[in-house]
């Protein structure tokens, strides 16, 4: 299978249908992939969207040992993101980020389609 991988230089517009990662979540995906046994050279984190949540739609992920025919992939920071073309169309634009705090830890879109989050920030209205 032949992936065309889209490795981000950050001169990409911001509402590009690109998708950024910070470096602190790449190094979270890296030793997430590592953990399962799984080469960063081929895995990725899988990112959708799908219907739910209490603003309508709502973010998906899960480690995958490759990418889908159709995926769309992004490296940035050594680090993979596979989505699928239909989430793309919500997702174009994002900054995945890994946030560490007093209260929670986990990663956190910065969605500029958003046009509202939940509190939580697991789902929003595009």
């Amino acid at each position: 299978m032949e992936t065309n991988v889209e490795k981000n230089t950050g001169t990409a517009a911001p509402n590009a249908a690109v998708i950024h990662l910070t470096e602190r979540a790449a190094e979270r995906i890296r030793a997430l992939l590592a953990k399962e046994g799984v080469a960063a050279e081929t895995g990725g984190l899988r990112v959708g969207v799908q219907g739910g949540g209490c603003s309508g739609l709502s973010y998906a992920m899960k480690l995958d040992t490759q990418a889908r025919d159709r995926d769309k992939v992004f490296e940035e920071h050594g680090a993979r993101i596979f989505v699928d073309p239909k989430s793309l169309l919500y997702l174009g634009g994002t900054t995945l980020e890994y946030e560490v705090t007093v209260m929670k830890q986990g990663f956190v879109f910065q969605n500029p389609n958003a046009a509202r989050s939940c509190g939580c920030g697991s789902s929003f209205t595009a």
